[in-house]
């Protein structure tokens, strides 16, 4: 196993930047994901740390060492891709085997790491079938099993549950949470989906547009995000943000007043977003008038969409509600779980 430091790292093509000069470290035995939208330049930093990508500025260090130059077969790392990348006419056990036959290591060696790697994994009873006989989930294990009979000092995942189908995504990712959990091997995942980066993470980075937004715990990102992209990203459903301006009373949003518990110094009058969770938001006969758009129950909580000052808000409730669209609800955000945000920059300012 080994630490992963990337210092101020960036990446062109040509005269477009990708990468703008981003630093992060993970540390030894740590599950990290890199997270944002498509296009943001988390699969191309992915690759640079696998060396499929080469860097344009910057070094990239694995247990300590500078690995720029390093060809990717000499970085002891192993990456998972999305399309599993299998050999068709290779049974599940040579599939799994072939880069250590590649390395010249005797037969018996690679029996034994492939019988281990296909324990971990549940594949001890398809080793001699081949990927045209595999599902979609089983064809990702044995992908897996390729990367662990390497024991190497990283694992890379490059969006790996993508082409599944939402059942079996969920059932992978605890399926490689375990396997990480067993083998403590330090892991960089990268992924679209924030359900999976919270899920699976010791530490999320959120990049966009090429930089780092932040970078912190699961927990951190979704209690204080460190500003409206984040805020905006992480979690689901998302947040919702109001444009309003802070007042001694409040937080105005049109004819409507919301309670504000701690808002910045010397802020009355300031033009600003005003941000709560949907479920953060509390039926009370004192709260703010809303009407229901749509009501989504889902069994063990209802999604209800409404509407005020021409906004949509989204509640997210516990308990069963009878209201139908078009009636009105009032609700009342939890006053210790608001965040407010800058206007112009949409930095936290609490």
């Amino acid at each position: 196993m080994a630490d992963v430091s990337i210092r101020n790292v960036k990446k062109s093509y040509g005269a477009v930047a990708a990468i703008h000069g981003i630093s992060v470290d993970v540390e030894d035995g740590e599950f990290v994901t890199l997270v944002g939208p498509s296009g943001c330049g988390k699969s191309t930093l992915l690759r640079m740390i696998a060396g499929l990508e080469s860097i344009t500025g910057g070094d990239i260090s694995i247990g300590g060492r500078v690995v720029n130059n390093v060809p990717p077969k000499d970085r002891d790392i192993a990456m998972v891709f999305q399309n599993y990348a299998l050999y068709p006419h290779m049974t599940v056990a040579e599939n799994m085997g072939f880069s250590l036959q590649l390395k010249g290591l005797p037969k018996a060696e690679i029996a034994e790491k492939v019988k281990k790697a296909a324990e971990i994994l549940s594949l001890d009873k398809l080793l001699e079938r081949h990927p045209r006989q595999l599902s979609g989930g089983q064809r990702q294990r044995v992908a897996m099993g390729r990367a662990i009979v390497r024991d190497p000092q990283v694992f890379l995942f490059d969006e790996p549950l993508s082409n599944l189908d939402a059942k079996l995504r969920v059932q992978m990712r605890t399926e490689i949470k375990a396997m990480h959990q067993r083998l403590k091997t330090t892991t960089i995942y990268v992924t679209h989906d924030q359900i999976e980066a919270m899920t699976m993470a010791d530490k999320i980075v959120v990049m966009h547009g090429g930089i780092i937004e932040q970078v912190g715990a699961p927990l951190e990102l979704y209690d204080r995000p460190a500003n409206l992209f984040v805020a905006g990203f992480i979690g689901s459903p998302s947040m919702n943000v109001l444009e309003g301006r802070i007042e001694s009373s409040g937080f105005a949003f049109g004819d409507l007043t919301f309670p504000i518990a701690n808002a910045p110094l010397g802020s009355s009058g300031r033009p600003a977003r005003y941000g709560f969770r949907p479920e953060h938001l509390i039926m009370s006969g004192e709260g703010m008038p809303m009407e229901i758009v749509v009501v989504e129950p889902t069994g063990s909580e209802t999604q209800v969409v409404a509407r005020a000052n021409n906004t949509e808000i989204t509640c997210l409730f516990r308990d069963r509600i009878t209201a139908r669209p078009g009636e009105i609800i009032r609700v009342m955000p939890d006053v210790q779980k608001l965040h407010l945000f800058d206007n112009d920059a949409g930095l936290r300012l609490n």
